[in-house]
């Protein structure tokens, strides 16, 4: 394996990836390439699935909050041009987390597939970080074995991934995002989500006193695989049908599915895909 081939190889993951997870909006089409992550790792990586859940969570999160900036606005009866300032500045700080979410999309698939095929590669650290080449190369080990990871160790992957991410997309990002929002009753609703994932049991939600906060996000993150965990893999990914934003094929034939979107969105199957097979893609993927 040459370092010429290791580089392309990533360009070309990359592009994929970027493609793959779609515009802004495209939550649902993201939802289902973490999900095909997850499923390529023969469950044995956790990070995408939660992150699914994320994403279609956010979808009606994201509808909601600008309903109630259009209702906050009206503090300002006196000036149309100034409601539509605040409700511009809500809309590009909802844009920044849906620009978070497309960006640990693209990170979480080309670093999967690159750390899969070049396995052991004496350069690959210039491209993945050491603390995920462990994490992803466990991944790797366990389905050639065709032996699950244990929770204990499906949970230090997951830590890796999460931690890995927060220091290198989501932190920043956020905290510039919520500097420029300058809409005091507005931001202080948008960063206290109470999120309730679909397979959360009852009436348990992960709750946020400052989601600009690190150490909250990394906290209520850590609880989210607890629960995923306690709840079930197998629940966990079946529940992502309780948003009711995926079409029935995702869950009828869900790898099929993959499949079919990722030839209708880059023109190639990939390799040992049967062809010749008829599109179809995700009814709702621009929704969100």
């Amino acid at each position: 394996m040459h370092s010429a081939s290791l580089a392309s190889d990533y360009e070309q993951l990359h592009e994929e990836a970027t493609q793959l997870a779609g515009g802004l909006r495209d939550l649902a089409q993201r939802a289902t390439v973490y999900r095909h992550v997850f499923r390529a790792s023969q469950g044995n990586h956790a990070f995408p699935l939660i992150a699914a859940h994320g994403a279609l969570w956010a979808g009606g999160q994201f509808r909601f909050a600008m309903q109630v900036g259009r209702w906050l606005a009206w503090q300002y009866p006196w000036s149309s041009a100034l409601r539509k300032r605040k409700l511009d500045g809500l809309a590009n700080f909802l844009d920044a987390l849906r620009d978070i979410n497309r960006r640990v999309c693209i990170d979480t698939y080309a670093q999967f597939y690159l750390t899969q095929r070049f396995r052991g590669h004496p350069d690959l650290a210039n491209f993945v970080p050491a603390e995920l080449l462990d994490a992803l190369g466990a991944i790797h080990a366990a389905c050639e074995r065709r032996r699950p990871l244990s929770e204990s160790q499906r949970r230090a992957v997951f830590e890796a991934h999460f931690l890995h991410e927060q220091q290198t997309i989501v932190g920043e990002t956020l905290q510039r995002a919520a500097a420029a929002f300058d809409w005091p009753a507005a931001k202080f609703i948008a960063l206290k989500p109470r999120v309730r994932f679909a397979y959360l049991p009852g009436r348990t939600c992960l709750a946020f006193r400052d989601f600009s906060d690190k150490q909250e996000r990394i906290t209520n993150g850590l609880q989210a695989f607890d629960l995923a965990s306690q709840t079930g893999w197998t629940e966990v990914e079946r529940s992502l049908q309780c948003y009711g934003v995926l079409d029935e094929a995702a869950f009828s034939a869900p790898d099929r599915h993959f499949a079919q979107m990722r030839l209708a969105i880059l023109g190639k199957e990939p390799a040992g895909a049967p062809r010749g097979q008829t599109l179809s893609v995700l009814q709702s993927a621009a929704a969100c």
